[in-house]
C-alpha cells in the first residue's frame, strides 16, 4: 500500500513538472528580467552622431558609452576615460579604460576615439556637427591615451563629449560595414546591445554580459513608441509598460488612485520660449516686443494648461545650468494695461497684426500654449494669425528660417552650458530667425565662450541673459516639469536631463 502511494506521488510530481514546462510560463529561475518604457515618439536614428534629439539620446545612452558622463548633479565622472587633464588652453589629455570591448568583440582603443570624434567634428551633414566643430584633431599618444586638440580655448569640451553626438563607435567594424549597414546593426560598448528596431513601434535591447562595469541589471529593455497620451496611460495601468513618459496632468490622479501604479513629477531642462524677429515687421520696434512680453500671463498658463507643471522664467538658462541668472527665474512681467500703452507709443493704438507659429506637438502642450497666448495678445489689441503646423512641417520651416513672425521654440540645453544656447543670438548666427544684432552682445559672448576662467565666464553669461531680457529677441515662457507614470514594482527617479540610464532603474 505504501509503495503504491509513493508511486502516485512520483507520478503527480512528474505530471506537474511537465505541465509547468508546457504552460509557456517560465519558472522563477528561468524568468526574464525585462523593463518596458513607453516613449512619446520614436528615436530619430541609431547613429549617435546623427541626432540632436533629447529623447533619442535618452535611449542611445544605454548602447553607446561616452568618454565621460555627467551624474545627476551635472558633475563629470569617468566612463570610457578613466582620467583627464587640461594640458593647456587647447589640449585635453585622456587616459582610456583598458579591457573594454564593443558588442561585436572588437577592443576599444585610442583609434576608436579618434575615428568617432573626428567623424562628428568634420562631417557637416550631422545636425550635431555645430557642437563638435571646435575639435581640431584627436592625436593618438598610445593605444590607451589620446589628446583632444581644440580650435582655440574650449572651456566646455567635457560638456561636449558627455552627450549624444560623442558616442564611441567601433572604427574597424564601421569602416568595414559602412554607414548604411551600421545604422541597421549598430554596435557600441554600452550595457545593452541593439537587438531590434521596429520603426514607430518598439526598440528592443538585450543585456551585454561582457560589459566593462559588470553585468547589467536587466535581461531585456523594450522601448515602446506610444504617441497617444491616453493609450500610454492605459498601457501603464494594465501592466503593458513599467514607465510612461510625459503623462498628461489630467491622468496623474487616475494613476495615483490605481493600485499598483504611481506618478512622479520632476523638473526637466526644457524651456519653452518665443523667437521674435528684431529686424523686420512690427516686432522690429522694441516697444512692440515688450508689449508682447507683458501681454502674456505665464502663471495663468502654468496653472491652466500644465496644472502647476511649469515655472515662469525670463531666461532660457534654468537654475540647474551653469551661470543661470537667478533674478530672472520664476518671474513674470504680466501687465496688459502697460502693454496697451507700449503699443500706442509704437504707433499701434488701433492694433496690429502678427503671424504666430507653433508645432502641433513638438514640445509639451505647445499647441495649447500657442492658442492661449494668441488669445492673450488679442486682448491687448494684437490680432494673431495662428499657424499650427505638423511637427515635420514645423521643423522644415525652422531649419529653412522661413517663419513670417514669432515662432515657439524649446531648448533642453544638453550641453548644460549657455555657450550653446546664446550662440544663436550672435549677429553671425541670428539671420533668418531672431535677426538680433548687438555688437556689445557679440563681444561679451565671444569672450565668455572661450574663457577658461569659470568665474569670469559666469559673469559674462549673466550679463548676456540680462541683455536678452531687455532686448527680447527671445521671450521665455517657462521651464517645464514632466509627469512620469511608474509601476509600483519599479524604483525610478527621473533625471533633470531626461536621460533614461536603465542601470539606474531598479526592480523592487
Amino acid at each position: 500500500m505504501k509503495k503504491w502511494m509513493k508511486l502516485q506521488l512520483v507520478i503527480i510530481l512528474a505530471l506537474s513538472l511537465i505541465a509547468a514546462g508546457c504552460s509557456g510560463k517560465p519558472t522563477v529561475e528561468n524568468s526574464e528580467k525585462a523593463l518596458t518604457i513607453g516613449l512619446t515618439k520614436d528615436v530619430s536614428s541609431f547613429d549617435p552622431h546623427a541626432s540632436l534629439n533629447t529623447l533619442t539620446g535618452s535611449v542611445l545612452v544605454n548602447t553607446f558609452d561616452y568618454l565621460v558622463v555627467k551624474d545627476r548633479d551635472g558633475k563629470f565622472k569617468p566612463n570610457l576615460a578613466e582620467s583627464w587633464e587640461n594640458i593647456d588652453d587647447t589640449t585635453w589629455r585622456f587616459k582610456l579604460r583598458q579591457g573594454v570591448k564593443f558588442h561585436n568583440g572588437d577592443p576599444f582603443t585610442a583609434k576608436d576615439v579618434k575615428f568617432s570624434l573626428e567623424r562628428i567634428s568634420r562631417e557637416k551633414k550631422f545636425t550635431n556637427y555645430r557642437n563638435y566643430k571646435q575639435i581640431k584633431e584627436v592625436k593618438i599618444i598610445d593605444e590607451h591615451t589620446v589628446d583632444i586638440i581644440t580650435d582655440g580655448p574650449d572651456p566646455i569640451l567635457l560638456n561636449r563629449i558627455s552627450r549624444i553626438g560623442a558616442g564611441m563607435l567601433p572604427s574597424k567594424y564601421f569602416q568595414e560595414k559602412g554607414e548604411e549597414e551600421f545604422a541597421k546593426n549598430p554596435v557600441g560598448t554600452g550595457p545593452y546591445k541593439y537587438q531590434e528596431w521596429l520603426r514607430d513601434d518598439r526598440i528592443v535591447l538585450a543585456k551585454n554580459p561582457d560589459y566593462w562595469a559588470g553585468a547589467p541589471k536587466w535581461d531585456k529593455v523594450v522601448f515602446r513608441v506610444i504617441p497617444e497620451e491616453s493609450t500610454r496611460t492605459a498601457e501603464l495601468m494594465t501592466g503593458g509598460i513599467d514607465i510612461a513618459l510625459d503623462v498628461p496632468p489630467s491622468d496623474v490622479k487616475r494613476i495615483e488612485e490605481k493600485e499598483g501604479t504611481h506618478a512622479v513629477q520632476a523638473l526637466i531642462k526644457r524651456v519653452l520660449y518665443w523667437v521674435v524677429p528684431t529686424d523686420k515687421g512690427p516686432t522690429k520696434d522694441p516697444n512692440v516686443r515688450e508689449a508682447i512680453d507683458l501681454a502674456i500671463d505665464e502663471k495663468a498658463i502654468a496653472e491652466s494648461i500644465y496644472q502647476g507643471g511649469a515655472i515662469p522664467t525670463r531666461t532660457i538658462t534654468p537654475p540647474d545650468s551653469f551661470a543661470s541668472e537667478s533674478s530672472l527665474y520664476n518671474q513674470s512681467l504680466y501687465d496688459p494695461a502697460r502693454a496697451k500703452e507700449l503699443l500706442k507709443q509704437a504707433g499701434y493704438e488701433n492694433g496690429l497684426e502678427l503671424t504666430v507659429s507653433s508645432a502641433n506637438a513638438r514640445y509639451l502642450k505647445d499647441k495649447e500654449v500657442a492658442e492661449i497666448v494668441a488669445a492673450m495678445l488679442g486682448e491687448v489689441g494684437i490680432k494673431v494669425n495662428l499657424e499650427i503646423l505638423e511637427n515635420s512641417k514645423f521643423d522644415e520651416k525652422k531649419n529653412a528660417d522661413t517663419f513670417d513672425g514669432l515662432y515657439m521654440n524649446g531648448i533642453s540645453s544638453s550641453l548644460n552650458d549657455p555657450a550653446s544656447d546664446y550662440g544663436a543670438l550672435t549677429s553671425a548666427n541670428s539671420k533668418g530667425s531672431s535677426g538680433y544684432s548687438n555688437p556689445e552682445f557679440d563681444k561679451i559672448y565671444s569672450q565668455a565662450a572661450t574663457d577658461m576662467n569659470p568665474t569670469s565666464r559666469e559673469e559674462g553669461f549673466k550679463k548676456l541673459q540680462q541683455m536678452v531680457a531687455q532686448d527680447r529677441p527671445y521671450i521665455p515662457l517657462f521651464q517645464l516639469k514632466s509627469n512620469y507614470g511608474i509601476s509600483d514594482k519599479i524604483i525610478f527617479e527621473p533625471r533633470v536631463d531626461e536621460m533614461l540610464y536603465v542601470e539606474e532603474i531598479k526592480m523592487k
